[in-house]
């Protein structure tokens, strides 16, 4: 059994608690939503969050595509040596579906404004150009298999599957995208869940970015007073 993790972070009220929970390899074509209620079953409570990796759900909907598939252009293989060693697009065949998704042209501007940036003391000017054409899709950075070799892209409609677990399971729920970086964004959510909160809550990431297979992250508020995690809560008495 894996033992709940506390939440101690600045800006973060003392009490919340992160439980990871493992599941079955997550493959294409999953009902994730059921397999979330099936893992949570007996863990989490009316009053928790369940967070979601957004992996899991993109894998869970076909959004990925393994790296042998793609064939970088020279374009791609140039600009994939100049980039930073944690950056998606230092790999060729990610950058590659980012050129064929917003064309050369747009990449080519958005790398020479990088470079004048950078020159001007500015750092991410590519990302910032490129938008989400760079943020909807992970690099194949993965050490589980089958899956160390997948290009993932955003997972569809992340909204609407946290409302149907929300429905399923009677817990509010959150897609999170976590790294080990302390970056986490919420990319969908059920109506009740407080989307800062949770993100501040992740920033350690509990879910891991290695073979933990622990796609799932309870979040639990054992201090006094209004949960934090939820809007709707009632004061605990």
């Amino acid at each position: 059994m894996i033992r709940p993790l506390a939440v101690t972070r600045e800006h973060l009220p003392a009490g919340i608690v992160a439980i990871p929970i493992r599941t079955r390899l997550v493959r294409a074509g999953d009902d994730l939503a059921e397999l979330v209620a099936e893992a949570i079953a007996g863990t989490a409570r009316s009053d928790d969050v369940i967070a979601v990796s957004e992996t899991a759900l993109a894998i869970a909907q076909g959004e990925f595509v393994v790296a042998e598939h793609v064939r970088p252009s020279r374009l791609a293989y140039a600009l994939s040596r100049r980039a930073g060693a944690l950056a998606t697009v230092n790999q060729p065949e990610s950058l590659q579906i980012v050129i064929d998704r917003v064309g050369a042209r747009k990449v080519l501007l958005s790398a020479f404004r990088h470079v004048i940036g950078r020159l001007r003391g500015r750092r991410g000017v590519f990302y910032e150009c490129m938008g989400d054409a760079i943020t909807a899709i992970d690099g194949y950075t993965g050490t589980l298999p089958p899956y160390e070799r997948a290009i993932v892209f955003a997972p569809r409609e992340p909204d609407a599957f946290a409302c149907e677990v929300r429905a399923r399971t009677g817990v509010a729920c959150a897609v999170v995208d976590a790294n080990d970086l302390e970056r986490a964004k919420v990319l969908g959510a059920s109506p009740e869940v407080d989307r800062e909160i949770v993100e501040r809550a992740l920033l350690g990431n509990p879910h891991g970015n290695g073979d933990e297979q622990t796609p799932i992250v309870v979040l639990k508020w054992r201090g006094a007073g209004r949960n934090p995690l939820v809007r709707s809560a009632e004061p605990i008495a």
